[in-house]
């Protein structure tokens, strides 16, 4: 399973669930993990505290929410492009791996099966 956009914030700041859930409005851990598990959304007023808790614009991370929707209307190299100039080097550092991770799984899973 692709890691969503909040999943991919947390990994590149280094932020944990509890780290998260301190810094955002009436949102506990377990509703923290529910958001980072793609199991529920935040609502709008925690949307904006996400955003500056990982230090993005609220409209890049809506931009990433919404993909999760509809991954072809939002996707594409333009928008990772543009997403990852948004990050500071760490956090490009940390979005990379996760990329080449999940593209060498990717490659080894088309092995496998003989793709």
């Amino acid at each position: 399973m692709a890691l969503n956009i909040l999943q991919l914030l947390a990994k590149a700041s280094g932020l944990t669930p509890t780290d998260i859930a301190t810094a955002i409005p009436r949102a506990g851990v377990a509703t923290v993990k529910a958001w980072l598990d793609g199991e529920k959304l935040p609502g709008k007023d925690q949307v904006t505290a996400l955003a500056r808790t990982f230090g993005v614009p609220t409209g890049a991370l809506l931009s990433g929410l919404a993909s999760t929707f509809d991954p072809a209307r939002t996707g594409g190299e333009h928008d990772l492009l543009a997403a990852y100039r948004l990050l500071n080097t760490r956090q490009q550092g940390a979005l990379l791996e996760v990329a080449r991770t999940m593209a060498d799984t990717h490659v080894a899973s088309r092995r496998k099966s003989g793709k």
